[in-house]
C-alpha cells in the first residue's frame, strides 16, 4: 500500500492511497502543520489532565446500510479513483475539511434497480474519530444519517434523531451550510461542525463522480 499527500486549499493535506489490489482510495488528512515550533505547547499538553474517551459502537456497516435503505436487497461496493486535480476540485465545492478517517461507497439497489448510494465516512470530531453512514438516492437527495461509532468523551448529541434528519432531503452544496442550514449543537461544536463538513464533501464526491448525465434515465 502507497500514499501521496497532494496540498488542498486551506493548507488542507488530500491523501490518495493505492491499495493492495491497484485500486485507490482518497481522503481529505490532516492539515499541513510544522509542529517544530509546537514544542512548548506539546510540552504544556502533556502536563494536562488527559480526558476520559467514551468509545461506544452504535450500529454495523450492514445494519447502517438497512437503515438509510431499507428496501434494497443487494450493496455492492463503489471504488471511485480520483486524480489529484479531480480532488481539489471536489475540496473546492466542498469547503474546508477536517481530517478523515476511511471513505468507502456502496450502490443501494432492489431487483436491480439503483436506488442509491450509502457513503461510510470517519471524520475527527475534538481528537478522536466520529464514523458515520449517509444516503443519496438517485436524484442526488441526502437521506438519513446514521452515527456508527462516537470515541468523544462530550458531543454525543449529534446521535439525536432530530438533529441527524436536518440533512434529509436537501440535494446542493448551498443547503448544507454549517449554522445556516444546519444547526450546531451546543456543547457539541466540533462534532456537528465537522460531520456537517464531511456530508459537504460526500456529497460534492456524488455530484462529480457519480451523478448521471443530464438527460440520463
Amino acid at each position: 500500500m502507497r500514499k501521496r499527500f497532494v496540498s488542498g486549499s486551506d493548507g488542507v493535506a488530500m491523501v490518495t492511497k493505492l491499495n493492495d489490489n491497484h485500486s485507490h482510495s482518497y481522503y481529505p488528512s490532516k492539515r499541513l502543520v510544522d509542529y517544530r515550533h509546537q514544542i512548548p505547547g506539546l510540552m504544556l499538553a502533556a502536563l494536562l489532565p488527559v480526558p476520559v474517551l467514551v468509545a461506544a459502537d452504535y450500529l454495523s456497516v450492514d445494519a447502517a446500510q438497512k437503515a438509510i435503505f431499507p428496501d434494497a436487497d443487494a450493496f455492492q461496493e463503489v471504488l471511485l479513483p480520483q486524480t489529484p486535480e479531480q480532488i481539489q476540485a471536489i475540496l473546492a465545492r466542498a469547503g474546508p475539511q477536517p481530517p478523515h478517517g476511511v471513505i468507502r461507497v456502496w450502490r443501494a439497489s432492489r431487483g436491480g434497480a439503483l436506488l442509491g448510494h450509502v457513503f461510510f465516512d470517519e471524520v475527527i470530531g475534538r481528537q478522536s474519530l466520529i464514523t458515520y453512514a449517509v444516503g443519496i438516492d438517485a436524484a442526488g437527495a441526502l437521506g438519513n444519517l446514521e452515527i456508527l461509532s462516537y470515541r468523544e468523551s462530550h458531543g454525543g448529541e449529534i446521535r439525536n434523531p432530530a438533529w441527524r434528519g436536518q440533512f434529509a432531503h436537501r440535494s446542493d452544496l448551498d443547503q448544507v451550510r454549517f449554522r445556516t442550514d444546519i444547526k450546531n449543537i451546543s456543547g457539541a461544536t466540533l462534532s456537528s461542525e465537522h460531520v456537517t463538513q464531511g456530508v459537504r464533501w460526500l456529497l460534492a464526491l456524488w455530484q462529480a463522480a457519480l451523478r448521471p448525465p443530464s438527460g440520463a434515465g
